[in-house]
């Protein structure tokens, strides 16, 4: 008796449906209200800050860019530190700084999470 009963549970996980995907080929569906990797409209930046001093956990650095009208300070965002709290996205006056659903933060090195505002796309 104390045999069949953990065969017959082994059997039944066996035909259930499986929690996991393979990922990458199969991905999850992702909910509306996802908040993913931050994404910067470097064009409509206005350079203000405000998302660096709202952050709460100092994710946000402003650094010094070259664009086609000269220096601009716009945001540096170090992925690993992200709270994903959405307060940046909420204070941004030009809302050009927004949370994506790419959920993508696969990495060897930490330092590869540091995202420049050039790469923030």
């Amino acid at each position: 008796m104390m045999i069949v009963e953990p065969i017959a549970k082994a059997a039944a996980s066996l035909l259930k449906k499986r929690f996991t995907v393979q990922y990458p080929e199969e991905r999850e569906s992702i909910p509306d209200n996802y908040r993913g990797k931050l994404r910067l409209d470097k064009d409509t930046c206005i350079n203000c800050s405000a998302c660096a001093l709202i952050c709460p956990n100092k994710t946000i650095d402003m650094v010094i860019v070259e664009t086609d009208r000269g220096q601009k300070k716009m945001p540096q965002v170090n992925h690993a530190r992200c709270l994903f709290c959405g307060l940046c996205e909420e204070v941004c006056p030009p809302k050009c700084l927004t949370l994506t659903k790419n959920y993508e933060f696969e990495t060897y090195d930490r330092r590869e999470l540091v995202t420049r505002p050039e790469e923030l796309e």
